[in-house]
């Protein structure tokens, strides 16, 4: 069945919008000129963010109109005690933000500014600068440059902005929940549809949950049946996080059962990267299923019943060379 003539879902679910790559533009058919982005720092527009600055002890040092969609941006010095990552972003990297801390050191330059919005009550959040700023407080930095957004929300649009160190699936899917958790106290209410742009993926509320259970979870064998099943909600926040949670217990449950079954084929002496991976997709329903798949409830359920049969004698090791992706994290 093609995908024009699938059944509309009843779940009161969508899909996130399809992510394209924008089609290469006219030249010089978009956005403000040159001249037009300077912005007086008397302007309305970042008065009030202006003082916020100064009264913060931080020194507004320009302010401009950014040149694409011309919304004001501050160009600022803040004290380096007054910025703290957004509280749902990646774990830290000791390793990247010493790295980091060691070119800056060699070079005596910082030259890539945070983005900063003010935090709800004091001080400032980086949506996207957790190891610059890292490395300069290493370095014993008095202050950081930052350019400086009066609209907080940018925070959420973490996974968009964030380009200092690509996100894994697990970094990406543990942003995700902090996210979730964090807009619930002031969004519970809305529908969870309203995010899809913050959090890309419904797959990820799930699989951040799944992993800030257990941080070596296997996230990458379940991701593809995930993407496929999950779909945004029409209903709040609150109960869609509720939906999540039970549809991650019962990947669990169903990893518990992978894992018998890879500790089994490992006595056999067979040896791969992918064992998991390799397990998950032979009891996968959804290679054969054409048009609309069933509910994920169910395809879960299929793949318990299917592991419980699973023939461990019937696996060679020629049969594994096959497999391909992400090594197994779990």
């Amino acid at each position: 069945m093609g995908a024009a003539s699938r059944p509309k879902s009843t779940s009161g679910r969508k899909r996130a919008p399809a992510r394209r790559a924008p089609k290469k533009a006219a030249a010089r058919s978009r956005g403000i000129e040159a001249q037009g982005c300077r912005l007086d720092a008397a302007s309305e527009e970042v008065a009030g963010l202006s003082r916020r600055i100064e009264q913060e002890g931080g020194a507004v040092l320009g302010t401009y109109r950014e040149p694409l969609g011309g919304s004001p941006v501050i160009f600022a010095s803040l004290p380096i005690g007054s910025v703290e990552p957004t509280p749902f972003q990646r774990d830290l990297s000791e390793a990247h933000h010493k790295k980091l801390a060691g070119v800056l050191d060699k070079t005596g330059l910082f030259l890539d500014p945070i983005i900063a919005v003010t935090a709800p009550k004091e001080g400032f959040w980086t949506p996207n600068g957790r190891h610059r700023l890292a490395a300069m407080r290493r370095l014993g930095a008095k202050a950081i440059t930052a350019l400086v957004v009066p609209q907080r929300e940018i925070a959420w649009q973490i996974l968009a902005l964030n380009t200092e160190k690509a996100h894994n699936l697990r970094e990406r899917s543990l942003e995700v929940i902090r996210i979730v958790k964090g807009l619930m106290e002031t969004d519970g209410a809305r529908p969870e549809a309203d995010f899809a742009y913050y959090l890309e993926e419904s797959a990820l509320v799930t699989l951040g949950l799944c992993y800030e259970k257990k941080r070596v979870f296997a996230g990458g064998a379940y991701a593809p049946i995930l993407r496929r099943l999950e779909t945004f909600s029409t209903d709040s926040l609150r109960k869609a996080l509720h939906v999540h949670e039970q549809h991650a217990e019962k990947v669990f449950e169903l990893d518990e059962l992978v894992t018998g079954v890879v500790a089994k084929l490992k006595a056999k002496g067979l040896a791969s990267p992918y064992l998991r991976t390799f397990v998950v997709a032979r009891v996968n329903p959804l290679r054969w299923i054409q048009g609309e798949p069933p509910p994920l409830e169910e395809v879960l359920k299929t793949m318990r019943e299917r592991l419980a049969k699973f023939n461990t004698d019937r696996i060679k090791q020629e049969d594994l060379a096959v497999m391909g992706g992400p090594p197994d994290e779990g």
